[in-house]
């Protein structure tokens, strides 16, 4: 797997560029562009944020592409997202007006089809199909642009989570409710990756996230573009980059199981990794491992019931919290209502996907164990 790999100091239009030039020519990309190609741009627009926060893909990395296509004499260019909650043209023109994707505007398209299409999948999956946003499911050419993530739910986000957001609107806290196990949800992360199969990842490293992510965390920067056609092989190594052991994410550990991420075929090409890099702090649903406090049987058995114990809960800040109902609009068990204009919480039922927490635009959610 070639990886590419450029150092860029800040948000420059000019170093972006040429980051995304020489990594698309390390890649051979240009031989794959024909005339009338329809391209989708999928970058992580998950909710309404400034290009200053590490939260979103900077519309400036974008940019980069739109250009890079543009000069290859592509024309037919789509920005292609369903962000969390609603997918209707007020909710997704906000996302694109905060995120800055409006100046993008008009070297490519702003998705403005809020349909979606049935794509089957294959005959040994559990996933038998998949609701997917038009622009994507008819385009000839997919470029993911993730940002570079730690991960609440997860534990990492990168090129194979950002394709959650294929699935429109509110079908994704469905998909949480259907498979509420990380197990299975990471399991149905890949066969929707299998699927959408796109052709091209870029991660958007210049600042990344550590913490609470996708939504509450803060800047850790790393100042670095990286691309590749294997993205599940390059989710191993941005992991690495963060200080995670990529096989202690469930995503990356099937992926690697299945045969789809190839660790010990990593070949980096550009600029070297940096000796400084420090670990990312990871997010407080980080669960604890017990399994090897005691030996065989009875070591699983106790990680199994401290699971159980310590299980981690949302917990809403009242003085925080405006009761704006984003919370509730995205929690998959609907155990979340608001009362005297603020979230009430119930426990009982809830699955812990912390999808509240993400959607929260005024970080008024935290994680609490059971103890």
């Amino acid at each position: 797997m070639l990886q590419t790999l450029y150092h860029v100091s800040t948000y420059d239009e000019s170093l972006i560029y040429q980051a995304i030039c020489n990594s698309f020519e390390a890649l051979g990309v240009a031989g794959d562009m024909k005339p009338g190609l329809k391209v989708a741009i999928k970058p992580n627009l998950v909710t309404a944020k400034s290009p200053e926060f590490p939260v979103t893909t900077h519309p400036l990395v974008i940019k980069a592409v739109v250009r890079w296509l543009r000069e290859h004499q592509i024309t037919d260019i789509t920005l292609a997202e369903s962000s969390g909650g609603l997918y209707n043209a007020e909710h997704m023109n906000a996302i694109y007006t905060t995120c800055g994707m409006k100046q993008l505007e008009p070297d490519l398209a702003l998705n403005m089809d809020f349909s979606s299409k049935t794509i089957h999948t294959k005959e040994d999956f559990y996933n038998r199909s998949f609701s997917v946003i038009t622009p994507i499911a008819e385009a000839d050419y997919i470029i993911n642009i993730c940002k570079l993530k730690t991960h609440a739910m997860t534990g990492y986000s990168g090129g194979i989570k950002n394709l959650f957001g294929v699935i429109p609107g509110l079908e994704k806290p469905q998909m949480h409710y259907r498979w509420p196990d990380i197990k299975d949800f990471s399991r149905m992360l890949l066969e929707l990756a299998q699927t959408v199969k796109p052709n091209l990842t870029i991660i958007d490293a210049i600042d990344a996230m550590e913490g609470n992510g996708p939504t509450g965390g803060t800047s850790h920067p790393l100042h670095m573009i990286m691309a590749a056609r294997d993205f599940y092989t390059q989710d191993y190594f941005a992991a690495g980059l963060m200080g995670l052991e990529p096989m202690e994410i469930e995503m990356i550990r099937q992926a690697v199981d299945l045969g789809l991420a190839n660790p010990s075929d990593i070949h980096l090409h550009g600029d070297s990794i940096p000796e400084n890099l420090t670990p990312f702090q990871v997010p407080d649903t980080k669960n604890l491992d017990f399994s090897g406090v005691l030996p065989g049987k009875l070591g699983k058995y106790f990680a199994k019931i401290a699971a159980k114990v310590l299980k981690s809960y949302p917990q809403v800040h009242k003085d925080l919290c405006v009761g704006c109902g984003k919370c509730a609009e995205s929690c998959p068990a609907h155990i979340i209502n608001i009362k005297n204009k603020k979230a009430v919480f119930k426990k009982k039922g809830c699955i812990s996907c912390f999808c509240c927490q993400e959607m929260c635009p005024m970080k008024a959610i935290s994680v609490k164990r059971a103890l």
